[in-house]
């Protein structure tokens, strides 16, 4: 059921287009059961109640929040708080990675970490992210999914829930194979949503015309592109895909170039080649990957798991933006790691049920249905379980 109130218009970019399981939609709370629980993207910013002092707007749910708290009590109400995906790093990684990605260059990092520590911007960090987290909750079940538990991020935030992650579930790997039988020519799909897609786009084009039999690249995005694009080659399309048509594109193709963490997981449940690309920032030495702790976990639990080398340094170059020409090539023509692309980089490093998001929300759920209430205690026995 997706609850808003009747008098409160969704938040911008909420409303779909959707191609969810049925979905429900509620205007007021409607008492089925003793109990509820709830879902959100990181309830301490989203749902929230206001508070005093600066910084203190509560989040665009939380009315409805109160709502199904005043409906049913705080006791027999869970929270859960899908955090982002694979970002998982103790307070000192963050810093630094936080003054990398701002744009602090490789020579002078070090030093800036320094003065940051001097300054004591990891403390002015951590009690941020506590606060905007909500981690003082006790009803709210903080899970952040990832490919493996980082131990220095459990030690300073024992709140968090690491799990692995929560799987779209939209794929099985027969249907790549049975839709790739059926495909009368070769072909590259590209979810482009960075806006640093295009500054590649001539790099991943220039790479794909060195192979025989040509393939064609199916290119969606949600912006117009301003480079020329050989159009017997490269189809880019910028407005509405019917989603039924792009789940079978997506499954069919022979590479599919991602970005996030959605794409991400639906190519590994589809078990095919893929290349991921979550767009860079800046420009010349300055130029860095925005946002890549993603690619980093999956190539460590790769590495971990015997990953070719070679395909690692290809997933990892192309996700930089360097080397893009090349790293198309061998891929298209299957040469060095892409011979034998892995169906799998490993499993999640986590025992049941933290081996799955999905599944963690479902006991949670039915510990919370059996017991009649409790949420509390519910969720600080999840957290106790997933120290091991």
């Amino acid at each position: 059921m997706l609850f808003r109130k009747v008098d409160r218009p969704l938040p911008r970019s909420v409303d779909g287009p959707w191609d969810w399981p049925l979905i429900e939609r509620r205007s007021r709370v409607v008492r089925r059961g003793a109990c509820a629980l709830t879902i959100a993207p990181a309830w301490g910013i989203s749902a929230a109640p206001s508070a005093p002092g600066r910084l203190g707007r509560g989040g665009p749910w939380e009315v409805e929040a109160r709502e199904v708290e005043r409906a049913y009590g705080a006791d027999r109400t869970l929270h859960v708080s899908l955090e982002e995906f694979a970002r998982t790093l103790p307070v000192a990684p963050e810093t630094r990675e936080r003054l990398r990605e701002g744009g602090v260059p490789a020579r002078a990092l070090s030093a800036r970490v320094a003065v940051a520590r001097r300054r004591r911007e990891d403390e002015a960090f951590r009690r941020a992210f506590e606060r905007f987290r909500a981690f003082e909750r006790a009803n709210v079940l903080h899970l952040f999914a990832t490919f493996r538990p980082d131990r220095g991020f459990a030690g300073e935030f024992p709140e968090a829930v690491q799990c692995g992650p929560l799987w779209p579930r939209r794929y099985e790997p027969r249907d790549a194979r049975r839709l790739a039988g059926s495909r009368p020519r070769r072909e590259w799909v590209w979810y482009a949503s960075p806006a640093s897609s295009e500054a590649i786009a001539p790099e991943v084009i220039a790479g794909l015309a060195r192979v025989d039999p040509r393939i064609r690249l199916y290119v969606r995005t949600p912006r117009p592109w301003t480079i020329a694009i050989p159009t017997d080659r490269v189809k880019v399309v910028t407005g509405e895909v019917d989603p039924g048509a792009w789940r079978r594109r997506f499954a069919g193709a022979e590479l599919r170039i991602i970005t996030g963490s959605r794409t991400l997981l639906e190519a590994l449940e589809l078990e095919g080649p893929f290349l991921y690309f979550n767009g860079v920032l800046g420009r010349g030495s300055r130029r860095r990957r925005h946002r890549p702790e993603k690619i980093v976990a999956l190539l460590r639990l790769g590495a971990r798991h015997g990953v070719a080398p070679a395909l690692l340094r290809d997933l990892a170059e192309f996700a930089r933006g360097r080397s893009v020409r090349a790293v198309v090539a061998r891929a298209a023509a299957r040469r060095g790691g892409w011979a034998r692309f892995p169906r799998s980089f490993g499993r999640p490093a986590f025992a049941p049920p933290f081996d799955d998001a999905g599944a963690l929300i479902l006991a949670a759920a039915r510990a919370l249905a059996r017991r009649g209430g409790g949420a509390g205690e519910i969720v600080q026995a999840i957290r106790d379980g997933s120290k091991g």
